[in-house]
């Protein structure tokens, strides 16, 4: 079969690292990128990404020149892509007019959006629409990213395999948010001194880690609990006591580095499961070492621990084109992680994942 091609839909942090690892595979090739961005929109692929230092090395990529378009309808047609990576937007309500678009000129979509990681916990309506509009198209849409997607919810669904009965679950990730671009530091408030942090979350303009809902909604329905009020979440300030700085922003000292927030789901009136989410920009600045963490308390007790932390960035890079074939190959509709072959490196020729 023909290469199998893929459109880029975003080109900051992630959508840029989705290019380069697409790059490095075989039997994939992009076919087309929108983003809106001055610095980028215009200009050459390959050219964006060795000014970005995310591809110094440019002489070994078999690649024809793609031109960044700042509309989407300039890169849309028939036949111009088997899957859309879309990398724009946190919300699902934000994400919807995309992704419909998408569905509706029969594309397969993987969205990064925390929310779309399982999109009937906050957006019910929306997920029916997507779904029937996928299947009208004969195309699927999944969400997936590191978290969520895969460390606080799928890998603790995947635990609860070896128990014969679980009674409290407790998912902690202490992360850095040094490999993400500027929207994400706006959402957690990264720079803001303390006072703008607590008015940016009473008002409700920081949204933190997106993905409690989906995390703890993922878990319950994976393993049969019904939550029997909505998820609770706390949202603090992490102050930093030096000056931090990434590729995308400076901190000073007295500043937010980052935002530790705690999600809380219960079933019948009890907490069942708890989500510890610690992060913050150049965590070992200040001695903090990252880590992600589940805890299963039942038969058998499970302790679960990988140190240091499985990185954001690249793992949200990877877990997105590590999972084309499966949405490629997946029945038409809305998708979830719960729904498909579990995500697995692509070492060989990735055409040989799909089921022709």
């Amino acid at each position: 079969m023909d290469k199998i091609k893929v459109i880029i839909w975003g080109f900051g942090a992630m959508g840029s690292g989705m290019a380069e690892m697409l790059l490095k595979k075989k039997g994939v090739e992009i076919t087309g990128i929108c983003d809106t961005h001055p610095d980028r929109k215009g200009k050459g692929m390959l050219s964006v990404l060795k000014a970005n230092k995310t591809l110094l090395n440019t002489e070994n990529i078999d690649h024809p020149g793609i031109i960044i378009k700042e509309k989407i309808e300039d890169i849309i047609s028939p036949g111009c892509a088997d899957v859309v990576l879309l990398a724009t937007d946190s919300f699902t309500k934000k994400a919807y007019p995309k992704i419909s678009y998408l569905l509706e000129n029969k594309l397969n979509v993987i969205s990064t959006a925390e929310e779309m990681a399982y999109p009937c916990a906050s957006e019910p309506e929306l997920s029916k629409q997507m779904n029937k509009i996928a299947k009208e198209n004969g195309v699927s849409v999944l969400g997936t990213g590191i978290n969520p997607g895969l460390i606080m919810d799928l890998l603790v669904v995947l635990m609860t395999g070896a128990s014969i009965d679980v009674e409290h679950i407790k998912a902690e990730r202490v992360n850095s948010l040094s490999p993400f671009g500027p929207a994400v530091m706006e959402e957690q408030g990264v720079g803001l001194t303390k006072e703008e942090f607590h008015k940016g979350v009473t008002y409700g303009s920081l949204a933190g880690h997106v993905g409690f809902n989906e995390s703890v909604g993922m878990i319950t329905d994976a393993i049969g609990w019904k939550l029997s009020s909505k998820v609770k979440q706390t949202q603090e300030p992490i102050i930093s006591p030096v000056p931090r700085k990434t590729k995308y922003i400076e901190v000073e000292a007295g500043n937010v580095a980052g935002c530790s927030m705690n999600g809380y789901g219960y079933v019948d009136g009890k907490l069942k499961v708890e989500m510890v989410h610690p992060q913050q920009i150049e965590p070992e600045t200040e001695g903090t070492d990252t880590g992600d963490y589940v805890t299963i308390k039942g038969t058998p007790i499970i302790n679960l621990s990988i140190k240091p932390e499985v990185p954001g960035g690249i793992g949200t890079i990877a877990m997105c084109v590590n999972m084309i074939p499966q949405i490629i190959n997946a029945s038409p509709g809305l998708k979830t992680m719960l729904d498909l072959p579990v995500p697995r490196a692509i070492m060989g020729d990735m055409r040989d994942r799909i089921e022709l």
